[in-house]
Parts: C-alpha cells; structure tokens; sequence
C-alpha cells in the first residue's frame, strides 16, 4: 500500500539532518509534525475500514459455515430416507460452502496481517510524531534564546561603537582645547611683548615731555634774573 510506503519513508527519515539542513529549520520542522499527522488519520481511517470489513468477513464466512452445516444434516436425512441423489446433492452444496468459507477465511487472514501491521506502523508513527513534537519544541526555545541573544549582542556592539565614537570625539574636544591652550598662550605673549616695546616708547616719550617741560620752566627764571636793575654802589 502506498500509504504504508509514505509512512515508512517519514519513520525512516533522520529528522535532525533535515532539520539542520533547512533553510527554516521551524518551518521544516511544522511540515514533518503535519505530514505525520496527516499520515496518522490515513492509516486510522484504513485501519478503521480494514475492521468494519473484517467484521463483514467474518459474519460471512459464519453463514457459509453454517450453511455448511445446514446441508450435511440435510445429506444425512436424505440418507435416511433413501435418497442418495439428494444426499450427493446436499454434500455437493455442503463443499461449496465450505469452500468460499475457506476463501472468506483468506480473506481474514489478510485483513488481520494488514491490520496488525497498520497497528505497529501506528504505535511507530506516533512515537515518531512524540519525538517530532519535542524536537521541534526544543528546536523553538533554541531559535527563540539564539535570537535573544542575536538582538542582545547586536544592542552591546551598537553600544560599544556609539560609546567608542563618544570617546574619539571626547578626544578631539580635548586636542581642541590644548591647541586654543596653546594659541592662548603664544598670543598672550605676543601682546606682552608688544605692551614692553609700547612701554618703551611711552617712556621715551615722557622723558621727552618731561626734559622739554625743564627746559621752558628754566627759560623764564633766567629771564627775571636778566630783567632785574643793578643796586649801585656808593
């Protein structure tokens, strides 16, 4: 049966290499435990078919042996009577009852194999199925945590970058500050220089003023003294 041939072939399948194998080992996983239980329902369902026929057999194969039954008394009263020619009659009905009780009990015969075989291949299906369902279980809690843990370490290297980025523009800042530390410095001395030199020339300037302020307040005095009149003498 094909069913049968279908249902070996997922019993028979190693699960963790197409698990693996899987682009979507989730979606892989979903399509086995489907496949299996879609596989279960058929081998139910034909299970459940192969029974309600057996079932039938039986009752037939009961009413051809009771048929049996029913002309080899039949054979036997006709002896009685003396009437061979029924009596050969009976038995020959007799043995075409038996007959396709014989064929009806093949037919049982078969339908037992396929149903005995249809309840191992259900009890191994479902085994299968158990371990699928727990398979895929775990197979969710390892995608869900890996995932966790691809979005937690994705979050730690933004931080790392965002923090190292801080710390090299920190750094500018502060080559930025050491070299206005520095023009400060040159243009401080720059404008101390100037200030002496301006120093200078003030100075020079007020000795200037200050020589040529003597000079006009001397002028004067030298000039009362030329002005004023001899005493004579007797």
């Amino acid at each position: 049966m094909g069913i049968y041939s279908r249902m070996g072939d997922i019993i028979n399948s190693n699960l963790n290499a197409m698990i693996e194998a899987a682009e979507d080992p989730e979606k892989i996983a979903r399509l086995i435990i489907q496949e299996m239980e879609d596989t279960l329902v058929e081998v139910r369902t034909d299970a459940a078919r192969n029974i309600a026929e057996r079932k039938e057999l039986t009752r037939r194969e009961d009413d051809y042996r009771k048929h049996a039954d029913d002309w080899a008394a039949k054979a036997e009263l006709a002896i009685t009577k003396d009437r061979e020619d029924l009596a050969r009659g009976a038995l020959t009905a007799r043995r075409q009852a038996e007959d396709m009780a014989d064929v009806v009990g093949k037919e049982i015969e078969v339908l037992d194999e396929a149903i005995g075989k249809a309840d191992m291949d259900l009890s191994k299906l479902q085994t299968k199925l158990d371990e699928a369902k727990a398979k895929h279980k775990a197979l969710t809690m390892r995608s869900s945590v890996a995932r966790s843990q691809v979005k937690m370490r994705t979050k730690i290297v933004d931080t790392r970058v965002d923090d190292a980025l801080s710390r090299y523009e920190r750094m500018e800042r502060k080559v930025d500050e050491l070299e206005a530390h520095v023009e400060a410095f040159d243009l401080g001395e720059g404008e101390s220089l100037e200030s002496q030199f301006a120093a200078l020339d003030s100075n020079d300037e007020l000795e200037d003023e200050l020589a040529a302020l003597k000079d006009r307040m001397s002028k004067p005095k030298a000039a009362n003294k030329s002005d004023k009149p001899v005493k004579k003498t007797s």
